[in-house]
């Protein structure tokens, strides 16, 4: 199943360039991981890859692929996430944003699980690209795992 989900996040952004470059972004982060994993990872970091589709001229939707990796402390690894979400945008006056994404987590550790995906996020948009803080948040049945980030995103 996760090698039909990463084709498929691969075939969507693959075939963006056919509907144009404006809205195609890259973005990277880092963060503090908060929650039921503060005392197991030191930090968080992760790129990702979003094709937003402009609706009403300050609203954008559509997929993301991400990658997310946690820095284990002391005794405990590494450990890692692929998301793939729906991601949306919402435009707000002097350039400010307000953003969600939403998606599962799929995790890349064959003892981890994956989970529902989140990631509710405020930013400031620049001339081609933007500053983001925001929560990513994956969430199971046994834990749920978190970061408070920061990050910047790039319009290509």
């Amino acid at each position: 199943m996760m090698k039909k989900l990463l084709f498929l996040g691969l075939l969507v952004f693959g075939l963006s360039p056919v509907f144009g470059q404006t809205n195609f972004n890259i973005g990277v982060h880092a963060g503090i991981p908060m929650g039921d994993i503060e005392d197991i990872s030191s930090f968080e970091g992760g790129v990702d890859l979003a094709y937003r589709f402009t609706f009403v001229d300050i609203v954008e939707v559509g997929p993301l692929l991400g990658y997310t990796h946690f820095f284990g402390q002391d005794e405990f690894d590494d450990f890692n996430y692929l998301p793939i979400a729906a991601s949306g945008r919402l435009g707000l006056p002097q350039s400010f944003f307000a953003g969600f994404d939403i998606g599962y987590a799929i995790a890349l550790e064959e003892d981890a699980d994956g989970g529902l995906y989140y990631r509710p996020q405020v930013g400031y948009q620049f001339l081609r690209f933007a500053l983001v803080l925001s929560y990513a948040g994956i969430a199971d049945d046994v834990i749920d795992i978190g970061a408070l980030t920061f990050g910047v995103e790039f319009k290509l």
